[in-house]
């Protein structure tokens, strides 16, 4: 392995650097604004343009006599370059001509824009189908030649798996070796895709193995240091081949919104099985208890926060059904909290939603990519209290033994770029958590896609009636359409109507997958209707088929709106790509959960009843209340995600296996 520079090896023991509060938060917001400032556009498009002038250098040139200048190149950056403008923009240069050789696509100056802005440590914003992926590929080459561990984060296994092979033949001729970290991988299969010079993967597998190599090296103080092998070789740590990861250095992710806002609600936490029958009997006793009570008259619901709290009567009823029980119920707080927890489960937590039930055990899905989650469970009992209430053997509770927020593993890479379509909503905390700025890069081709204004219902069965008449008029003049939903039984739901309707379909969620890159390779042919949950809402490159760009392209329809409008905008972004034509339309109504959950109650009665009775300018009213819903629920997990930050520091700073020194 290299010997690090003098450089390097100060940064070997790096933490994450601590966040600005007070007046240096201030100051430092304020020096994230001047780097996002329009300048920095347009000094990228002119550097991009020099090296659009480069190519007749590199057009002409064999193949091995490219090889040999790329190989030229990146002994450059293996030695660490001084003056690297020239170099930067050569490589760049002889990357470009590389990529149209090997996969015959070569990247628009709006792409080495891109390349250029992931290399200087920012997160580039470019419209969805602008081709981020091979963006990526140019800087991940870069990073590559330098030795150093770079992974490529993406939101799920089938587009890690399909990235990598799509970009493997430029990688191989500009002398990097690639690989692949995926979920059902076993240690040395990681270990191999670890071992590349870029691996990609998604954010849940990287932190998961970085917490798992933190456990197996305990002793060592920080193990973020870079040259992990060669500190086990040295202090005769027998754990050395068990460790499946080089260390961490570089990232660049896709899909950064997703994978650095919306996921780093949660923590990733490893735990491990500990037989506990004590409370899989309370956890089945209290289901038991629980199915009596009623709401509203034994307990109330808090549908934005998803809490649940006992009334007077509720109490009282609890305690009379317990009034016989030994041990544990007789204690008021703990009864208490055990039917609460149960209460949750039936409330807050349903099957097609939040989970689905496969193979007779209960399985998470994503609800920011619609996908299945087989090897994560829900913690203190609330797993087993939704075993309990589908009626399920319970499994083994979890014990926690390792966690780590995103926001803290993210911060731990020397160099952090990122991309996304939708950044400018999150620029201030891209910069305050990552010290990301964000910078626009501008679309190849104008947009033309057609956004009509949403369609607002007064009651949710109006609402799907509507759609279905939408799909069946569009099918009929030939128009493929895609239909977005939040949930697999909302999928489902609309799967069957369209079925009484005698209506050919796709249907992709959680449960129906595994035919997901040939549903989304045709979804944009004549006539194909697709449902889809979150799955097909990032990362999918849907082309139209023959004839269907005369027709006015694939329509996008969203039955629901998101808590995000990010995701919305997603969604949207799944039509009129480079160039092609392509609508979108949302139909909502009244009745929607994210009214439901963050508009105040007086605020929703007074909007159904406009809408219902077709008040002039209610549609207006309906938009500023979505508008409200949203901005309410991204305020809300703001704070959640800001309470995992304050949650890893306490346990840096009070606990002597802290996150920072054994990922725990």
């Amino acid at each position: 392995m290299q010997t690090p520079t003098a450089e390097y090896r100060k940064t070997d023991f790096r933490r994450p650097k601590e966040l600005f509060k007070g007046l240096d938060a201030g100051v430092y917001a304020l020096i994230g604004m001047y780097k996002r400032r329009s300048t920095t556009a347009s000094k990228l498009l002119v550097e991009a343009e020099r090296i659009d002038d480069l190519a007749p250098q590199y057009k002409d040139l064999a193949n091995h006599q490219l090889q040999q200048r790329l190989f030229e190149l990146r002994e450059k950056f293996r030695r660490g370059m001084r003056d690297e403008t020239d170099a930067l923009l050569h490589s760049l240069a002889a990357i470009r001509e590389a990529a149209d050789r090997q996969i015959g696509l070569r990247p628009f100056v709006v792409q080495l824009m891109g390349a250029l802005a992931l290399y200087r440590g920012y997160l580039a914003e470019m419209a969805t189908g602008e081709g981020k992926t091979l963006t990526a590929c140019l800087t991940g080459v870069l990073w590559a030649w330098s030795r150093k561990p770079c992974h490529v984060i993406t939101v799920n296994d089938y587009l890690v798996q399909r990235d990598a092979d799509w970009l493997g033949p430029v990688y191989r001729f500009c002398g990097v070796r690639v690989g692949v970290v995926t979920a059902l991988m076993p240690p040395d299969e990681r270990r191999k895709g670890y071992a590349c010079d870029i691996t990609y993967a998604t954010s849940k597998e990287v932190v998961a193995d970085f917490l798992r190599d933190c456990l197996k090296v305990m002793s060592i103080r920080n193990p973020t240091r870079r040259l992990i092998r060669s500190l086990l070789a040295r202090s005769n740590v027998e754990t050395a081949g068990d460790l499946v990861m080089r260390g961490l250095h570089s990232a660049i992710v896709d899909e950064a919104d997703s994978v650095l806002i919306d996921e780093a609600v949660t923590p990733l936490i490893i735990a491990t099985l500990r037989p506990n029958d004590t409370l899989r009997e309370a956890v089945l006793k209290a289901h038991e208890i629980s199915l009596p009570f009623e709401p509203t008259v034994d307990y109330t619901v808090n549908l934005r926060y998803k809490e649940v709290e006992l009334t007077s009567a509720g109490r009282e009823k609890l305690e009379r059904l317990c009034a016989q029980l030994p041990g544990l119920w007789r204690g008021p707080l703990r009864r208490s909290e055990l039917i609460k927890q149960a209460l949750t489960a039936r409330e807050f937590y349903h099957q097609g939603k939040q989970y689905v039930v496969l193979d007779g055990k209960v399985v998470i899905v994503d609800e920011f990519t619609g996908r299945q989650m087989p090897q994560r469970t829900w913690r203190e009992g609330m797993h087993q209290a939704i075993e309990a209430k589908e009626g399920l053997p319970l499994t083994d509770p979890n014990e926690t033994i390792a966690r780590i927020s995103f926001q803290r593993y993210f911060r731990l890479y020397r160099r952090l770029a990122g991309m996304t379509g939708t950044a400018s909503e999150a620029a201030g905390e891209f910069w305050q958590i990552y010290g990301l700025p964000v910078v626009q890069i501008p679309t190849n081709k104008p947009c033309i896609r057609a956004r009509y204004p949403d369609r607002v219902f007064g009651h949710e069965e109006e609402e799907w009636t509507a759609v279905v008449e939408e799909i069946e008029r569009l099918h009929a003049i030939g128009r493929p359409v895609l239909v977005g939903t939040r949930s697999v039984i909302a999928s489902e739901l609309l799967a069957q109507r369209l079925d009484a309707r005698g209506l050919p379909f796709k249907v992709l969620n959680a449960v129906r997958h595994q035919e997901e890159a040939v549903v989304v390779a045709l979804a944009g042919e004549k006539g194909h209707i697709t449902i889809a949950t979150n799955m097909a809402g990032r990362g999918t490159d849907i082309k139209l088929g023959a004839g269907v760009a005369a027709m006015g392209g694939l329509h996008v329809i969203a039955t629901e709106r998101h808590e995000s409008g990010r995701v919305d905008r997603q969604l949207f972004g799944r039509c009129a790509r480079q160039g092609d034509p392509g609508s979108a339309q949302a139909f909502v109504s009244v009745e929607d959960e994210l009214l439901r959950r963050y508009l105040p109650g007086p605020m929703q009665r007074q909007l159904a009843a406009a809408v219902r009775a077709g008040l002039p300018g209610a549609d207006k009213l309906a938009h500023v209340a979505f508008a409200h819903a949203q901005r309410t629920a991204q305020r809300i997990a703001f704070k959640m995600r800001k309470n995992v930050l304050r949650t890893d520091d306490w346990l840096d700073e009070s606990l002597s296996f802290a996150t920072s020194e054994t990922g725990g």
